[in-house]
């Protein structure tokens, strides 16, 4: 169907979890939520069971599909490098924001028995560094050789010994390994360089996150899915700055990552994306972060570490009762601190002139009885590092799954129906 003002969508939001899918009419007003899990190995068999769902409240006519996914989920990290505490440091600060958690370190030469650890540890992407600038090149040669060797198909991000570079990229690149070349992130000793490197992570995440893979499933899921979900939230970001003529801070957070976008209307949104914060499979990293950042204490720690074993473990696990629903939200306050904090780091003016924050994922898409989701505003709120540049300003909560949809919209231009909806469910 041609995209029109006159055709009803049905907006699709396949996440690493759960597949959410509403229905929108043309002048923005929403007709139905449906949500699947889902689905492992066919992810286009939970993508048709949402659309049906959720198409049976429309009436009459095809609605338009837009599609967007964060399937693929965080993006798994491996290390190698020289010495085990610079090469852990070096990986940590790398994926930070770029949507990645480490996964496994290796420090020192590799030999074969380290090649099969660090393929066991599954990961999606290897960061290779080694040695400052100046220092003997030899570690780095090493192991680049080593992993030009194994059967390691994952793209390879080389970020070492400058001297050492040319030689290390050509034997990646003689037995066809995918190389992304960046400068030093250790170029001196103490000191680590991520920027250079966690935008190239950036941008593998963002090829990684769109999911759906496998010869039976990619082909009609990227002709279905040409959005990955932050960039939708980016356009949504970018939608609420231009409604509301102020500076929109936007966290989503996920089971398996959590976003911040921030936008001033007169600029594209920018966004960081953390790979150890989510609510389910990233819980156990809201724990760890939620801890180093002074936000839980070891109490609270002890006390919500079963439940956040259970997230972690427990594929689709949903809270059954009211104590339940409360951690549930905790978990999701902390990564939303947590973020925040990190994305106010890395764009210094994020926080400047801030006129909206928006708490958007599926964690807050429940009725609000007894206040719960108006306690994880006042979580942001309260917090002593973000005070200064939330005081004053409005915090909502898109309990009606609107800011993807919106954006969805706004990206096929669609601007009247985005702007309905967000005004209508969201801003109020």
């Amino acid at each position: 169907m041609t995209p029109t003002d006159q055709a009803a969508s049905v907006c699709l939001d396949v996440g690493s979890t759960w597949t959410k899918a509403v229905l929108v009419h043309p002048d923005g007003a929403l007709a139905g939520f449906a949500e699947h899990p889902t689905t492992t190995g066919d992810v286009l068999a939970g993508m048709d069971a949402a659309v049906r769902a959720v198409s049976a409240a429309g009436s009459g006519g095809e609605p338009e599909l837009l599609a967007c996914s964060s399937a693929g989920g965080g993006l798994r990290l491996a290390v190698v490098g020289s010495e085990r505490l610079s090469a852990t440091e070096a990986g940590h600060r790398v994926a930070v924001t770029a949507g990645a958690h480490v996964v496994h370190v290796h420090a020192g030469p590799l030999e074969p028995a380290d090649v099969r650890s660090l393929r066991s540890a599954r990961p999606g992407v290897v960061l290779l560094v080694g040695g400052s600038d100046g220092d003997d090149p030899a570690g780095l040669l090493h192991n680049a050789g080593r992993l030009a060797r194994a059967r390691i198909r994952h793209p390879i991000v080389l970020a070492g010994n400058a001297a050492a570079h040319d030689d290390a990229l050509a034997l990646l690149r003689a037995t066809g390994r995918r190389v992304v070349s960046c400068d030093n992130v250790l170029p001196r000793r103490g000191e680590v360089v991520p920027g250079p490197a966690r935008a190239a992570l950036a941008e593998l995440y963002r090829r990684h996150a769109i999911g759906g893979r496998g010869p039976a499933v990619a082909p009609r899921f990227r002709k279905l899915v040409r959005v990955v979900t932050p960039d939708a939230v980016g356009h949504a970001a970018g939608e609420l700055a231009r409604i509301c003529d102020a500076r929109a801070l936007v966290v989503d957070v996920g089971c398996a990552t959590t976003d911040v976008h921030s936008s001033a209307g007169t600029e594209a949104a920018v966004r960081t994306v953390e790979g150890d914060l989510g609510v389910r499979a990233a819980a156990g990293g809201v724990l760890v972060e939620g801890q180093a950042e002074g936000i839980v204490d070891p109490v609270e720690a002890d006390l919500l570490g079963p439940t956040v074993a259970r997230m972690a473990s427990e594929v689709g696990y949903v809270p059954r009762d009211p104590g339940s629903a409360a951690e549930d939200r905790r978990v999701a306050a902390v990564a939303a601190v947590v973020a925040v904090r990190r994305h106010l780091r890395v764009h210094d003016d994020a926080g400047r002139d801030l006129g909206l924050v928006v708490l958007s994922g599926g964690v807050f898409r429940q009725r609000d009885r007894a206040g719960g989701l108006a306690a994880v505003a006042a979580t942001l709120r309260a917090d002593p590092v973000l005070a200064p540049a939330l005081a004053g300003v409005p915090i909502v909560v898109d309990a009606d799954f609107a800011v993807v949809p919106a954006g969805l919209l706004a990206a096929r231009g669609r601007t009247s129906a985005a702007e309905s909806l967000l005004r209508d469910h969201l801003l109020g």
